[in-house]
């Protein structure tokens, strides 16, 4: 980490609910996305980043919340940093924890807004992170109690998915189900059936990564499942498909703000 930086990671052992506290003065988030929903309160300071197609910032208070694959990066907006709390939630989770819930809407909850000034959100997200050293009953009183407050103040049902070119689902495929292989440009582009410009043109507008960027990371969620499993990072590393562990660390901290060996910690 650079000077003034530093991180604390956590993760449930048994279900996809993963937290993260950070001040950071020099990092800057490669453009990524998650596989879960991601809340954050800015504590301190303030973070600038873009996300869906406009530039963002979240000051002292303010809340911001990503839906699963929604790309975003990440930089200090001042030089003194900006200290931030972010909670990492599975869909599955979120849809547990709306089921028995009159506010249960048609199909998982969309946030339309990646910013949001509720100071009611911001302190619901402290106390679920404080709450996640805590046992297991305060740990699923507080997920509950904000999750319902995240969706009931910050959220409005999902629109219809738009159909997407053939040609970029087919490419996706691909890269999803050999992200570890050394893929070639032109091999992409026989699969889309289409120019390299073209697939390259529409593979971002569709998904808003390159397709190499989306490669590297399927490689580091991969990465990261087995890492959570026990697995050395640089068994990690090569079985996910990483020259080796230091190509890992790089662009693990690049995209999550920590090291392997911070993230897979106890």
């Amino acid at each position: 980490m650079g000077d003034g930086d530093w991180a604390s990671y956590w993760r449930a052992p048994d279900r996809p609910l993963e937290a993260m506290h950070a001040h950071f003065e020099r990092h800057r988030y490669h453009r990524h996305s998650h596989e879960t929903y991601s809340f954050g309160v800015t504590e301190s300071g303030a973070q600038a980043f873009t996300c869906r197609g406009a530039a963002r910032t979240s000051a002292a208070g303010m809340v911001m919340a990503f839906n699963p694959d929604d790309p975003h990066d990440g930089h200090p907006a001042m030089a003194d940093g900006f200290t931030y709390r972010i909670v990492h939630i599975g869909p599955d989770l979120i849809r547990d924890v709306l089921g028995d819930t009159a506010q249960q809407p048609v199909g998982l909850p969309l946030f339309v807004e990646p910013v949001l000034e509720d100071t009611t959100l911001a302190h619901a997200l402290r106390q679920l992170h404080d709450a996640l050293g805590e046992s297991r009953l305060t740990q699923d009183e507080a997920l509950a109690a904000t999750v319902r407050a995240l969706v009931g103040r910050g959220a409005t049902r999902p629109v219809k998915a738009r159909a997407l070119p053939v040609a970029v689902r087919r490419v996706r495929e691909l890269l999803d189900a050999e992200y570890a292989r050394d893929l070639r440009a032109g091999e992409l582009a026989e699969v889309a059936g289409c120019s390299r410009y073209a697939l390259h043109r529409g593979f971002v507008a569709a998904y808003g990564l390159a397709p190499s960027d989306y490669q590297r990371q399927a490689r580091l969620r991969e990465a990261r499942r087995l890492l959570s499993t026990g697995t050395p990072p640089a068994e990690a590393a090569l079985a996910s498909g990483f020259a080796d562990q230091s190509h890992l660390t790089r662009w693990f901290k690049r995209y999550y703000g920590v090291t392997p060996g911070v993230f897979q910690r106890p």
